[in-house]
């Protein structure tokens, strides 16, 4: 699965609109009920208002399912080191990924590094906290 979704993620890098970083990121998802999503990253002026591949594709797969567990995901930069995925990204991560999801980080070339997700952002903060 992870090659079909880094495929998804190449061409959803395409479509990013970075007029100020000038760095295209692309990713895609995979929910536990099977279906794929995609996201690019989206700029603004505003710098606080863009938002990263990552949580675009969390965000369009949530809005049309409802909660759901993401199973696997894939993140593609052209930078010629694969860059994982951003803090902010991890946070959002932890309310919809397990800790076994597997984070895949690659560049146009493929997929060079593979991540749990419990080892990207251990005792992350999560949705099980409140319900204490």
């Amino acid at each position: 699965m992870k090659q079909e979704l880094f495929k998804m993620a190449v061409a959803a890098r395409e479509k990013a609109h970075v007029p100020y970083s000038k760095h295209q990121v692309g990713s895609a998802i995979l929910l536990e009920n099977g279906k794929s999503y995609s996201g690019s990253n989206i700029e603004n002026a505003s710098y606080g208002g863009t938002v990263c591949a990552e949580r675009v594709a969390i965000w369009k797969a949530i809005s049309e399912h409802g909660a759901q567990t993401v199973k696997e995901v894939v993140v593609v930069t052209d930078a010629p080191e694969a860059w994982p995925p951003c803090g902010m990204c991890r946070q959002v991560m932890a309310e919809f990924c397990a800790k076994d999801t597997l984070v895949h980080t690659a560049n146009l070339k493929g997929i060079q590094k593979t991540y749990k997700f419990s080892d990207l952002l251990p005792d992350s903060f999560t949705p099980d906290f409140l319900s204490k």
